[in-house]
């Protein structure tokens, strides 16, 4: 078999193996982008408004990295147990909205299948 092809075939098996590990839970990478009408002062009132410190993340949430993107705003990625996509949700349409326009998106861990078709 052609090495391209070996790759390929291991990418797809090892990223469902991934995925059956942890189906109980899942990523979620969220942009949160700064309303670009308005500066930090007034992004960081409406945050302290909406409690946004206090709901975000919710309490089920582990924060797997949080970055600030310059120019962008902030890109944070959360594993949560999948029964609470909702309460992510929630947390992010009454603490965040306003200050930011969000995205976002299903996340999975890519390092396990990159080192293994490594080697």
């Amino acid at each position: 078999m052609k090495p391209f092809v070996i790759l390929i075939i291991s990418l797809i098996l090892g990223g469902s193996a991934h995925a059956q590990q942890s189906q109980d839970s899942i990523m979620i990478t969220i942009f949160l982008k700064h309303q670009e009408d308005k500066n930090l002062d007034s992004l960081q009132m409406i945050q302290k408004k909406n409690h946004f410190g206090e709901l975000f993340p919710p309490k089920s949430a582990r924060v797997v990295s949080w970055y600030v993107m310059m120019g962008i705003g902030q890109v944070v990625t959360v594993k949560i147990p999948a029964s609470e996509l909702r309460t992510l949700n929630l947390s992010i349409e009454k603490g965040a909205w306003g200050a930011f326009n969000t995205e976002f998106y299903p996340t999975y861990d890519y390092m396990p299948v990159w080192k293994s078709a490594q080697k």
